[in-house]
């Protein structure tokens, strides 16, 4: 089992470099295959011992090796999540049906996570590539109830859709077609869950933010990084916060 984590963990790295490229160039609009990856300062092309995931920016202190200028921790960290995200999905699911669906959805959010982050946008074309593979798993591997996926798509586009509406744009409309295609995975109960810790979550971080004076009240603030955070909390201990909210709440 120990050599599956790793595994899972190291392709975990290597998927996480690719999609913090996916979530930078999709909403430019620009190609993310063929072209290599580059200093976001000079534009120097990166050698292939630039690319190693976590270890390559580790050695180089953070900086180009070219301009020197410091490159943002996000392209590390997210390389190191998503190895992390990988190898816990193999130790809760182990190898089955599941485990492809616990991969996609780490997929999406950790791309969701870099794009919203950077340019405070949820590509379309991301959610399109995705919705249509959940959809495909979640007939493979039923939700129970079966029509759960179904009923937590339209809740999870209704809430959102509502807030949007009553806050005249409070929520973004990348917000509302991300949770619908979250409801395809996570179902109608497991999407209220994700929904509620999300709020929860940015609620927390933006009081700290003002506290610290890090953004001002009027500030813009994405939401997406909070979905991501309230979805895998609910994908993988949603059931375990739920009784433990029951038990000891109510």
């Amino acid at each position: 089992m120990g050599i599956f984590i790793v595994l899972f963990f190291i392709l975990g790295l290597i998927f996480g470099s690719f999609f913090n490229v996916v979530g930078i160039r999709v909403p430019q609009k620009k190609p993310f295959i063929h072209d290599r990856s580059e200093c976001p300062h000079c534009h120097h092309k990166l050698a292939w011992y630039e690319l190693i995931p976590v270890f390559s920016y580790m050695i180089q202190l953070g900086r180009c090796r070219n301009c020197k200028q410091k490159i943002s921790f996000i392209y590390p960290m997210m390389e190191l999540l998503t190895g992390v995200l990988f190898a816990l999905s193999f130790i809760h699911i182990g190898l089955k049906i599941e485990l492809l669906v616990a991969l996609l959805l780490i997929s999406l959010l950790i791309i969701i996570f870099v794009s919203d982050l950077k340019y405070m946008l949820i590509p379309n074309k991301v959610l399109v590539f995705f919705l249509p593979l959940f959809i495909i798993l979640r007939i493979i591997e039923p939700l129970e109830p079966w029509w759960s996926p179904i009923a937590g798509a339209i809740t999870g586009f209704v809430i959102i859709a509502l807030i949007i509406l009553v806050s005249r744009g409070g929520m973004g409309a990348g917000d509302m077609k991300l949770f619908f295609v979250l409801g395809i995975v996570l179902g109608i109960k497991n999407v209220l869950i994700a929904f509620f810790l999300s709020c929860l979550i940015g609620a927390l971080i933006g009081m700290l933010l003002l506290l610290f004076k890090r953004i001002d009240r009027k500030q813009p603030v994405p939401f997406g990084p909070y979905i991501v955070i309230g979805t895998l909390l609910t994908y993988f201990y949603g059931d375990v916060l739920l009784n433990w909210y029951l038990s000891n709440i109510i």
